[in-house]
């Protein structure tokens, strides 16, 4: 036998409301939908339930043995239901987050993760800290933070951008003094260059822009590293130029311990992206770690 849950549910509905108009109010359906999925309940028992005349209804013996069951259906369905929008009220369960290693470079992350575990102490987080790009719904993970000009199209995702990053070429005084100012990217090729290696194994090129005009080359020196933070401590002992974002190269120009070269020229703009499955329903833990990410890398 086939018992649709939904359909006893809906009867112990009616009978609390009294009325198949006052249920179908409660239920914003229809009162001939209530009227039918009733009858076809009736069916799939072999039994009636109410019997009806024309403004009541009278709920049979076998109608009240079945509203025992109706009710504790319907109980559960609001015990669940109570308890999906505490769920959403308040974050909490377990957060699976993938960040790239160099996005640590843009966010004091031990701050960060201190503030939101005070501010939402009953969500447990799960970092995996990777430059691998993690498939999100094979893997169960519920967030990734990504770092590119632009991301693949991918129906199964949903990416909210979060900041765009300036870019530009950065040296030590040091430097600058013992070999020279460059004065146009074309100096570049008689400069070391701090070579990045990106996740594909191969050196980073640096591609320059200003307004129209566009200059690509490669870094030509000795050093190849994985880590935009080692780059930038290179760059700052005069080690090479590094490209790097006006962000992160911050701490070091206020500290006089880098230099902007070129200041016209720009590197690629890159975005910080938040990548999501794409469900139609986010748990509010993924919603407030994003919006507190947010915050952070706009402060």
């Amino acid at each position: 036998m086939d018992i649709a849950a939904d359909d006893l549910i809906l009867f112990a509905r009616v009978v609390d409301a009294g009325s198949f108009s006052q249920a179908a109010e409660r239920c914003g359906l229809p009162k001939s939908t209530v009227s039918r999925r009733i009858s076809a309940l009736e069916r799939s028992l072999g039994e009636r339930l109410l019997t009806r005349t024309t403004r009541q209804f009278a709920i049979t013996e076998f109608g009240e043995r079945m509203l025992e069951h109706a009710r504790r259906l319907l109980e559960e369905a609001e015990a669940a239901g109570a308890l999906a929008q505490h769920r959403q009220a308040t974050p909490q369960g377990t957060l699976r987050v993938s960040l790239p290693p160099d996005f640590l470079q843009e966010l004091e992350l031990v701050p960060f993760l201190l503030a939101f575990a005070t501010r939402y102490p009953e969500v447990k987080v799960e970092m995996d800290l990777s430059p691998r790009r993690v498939d999100l719904v094979a893997e169960r993970f519920d967030l990734a933070i990504r770092v590119a000009a632009r991301l693949p199209d991918d129906a199964t995702l949903v990416a909210r951008r979060l900041l765009e990053m300036r870019h530009g070429l950065y040296a030590s005084p040091a430097y600058l003094a013992r070999f020279g100012r460059p004065l146009a990217p074309a100096d570049l090729v008689s400069h070391t260059g701090l070579k990045l290696i990106t996740s594909s194994g191969e050196a980073q090129p640096w591609q320059l822009s200003r307004g129209d005009e566009h200059w690509v080359g490669a870094p030509t020196g000795p050093i190849a590293v994985n880590s935009v933070g080692l780059q930038r401590e290179l760059a700052a002992h005069g080690l090479g130029l590094v490209g790097l974002s006006e962000r992160y190269a911050a701490a070091f120009t206020h500290k006089g311990l880098l230099e902007r070269v070129l200041p016209d020229w720009c590197l690629p703009t890159m975005t910080v992206w938040a990548v999501t499955p794409g469900r139609r329903l986010q748990p509010t833990r993924v919603s407030a770690f994003i919006e507190m990410l947010r915050e952070a890398l706009e402060a």
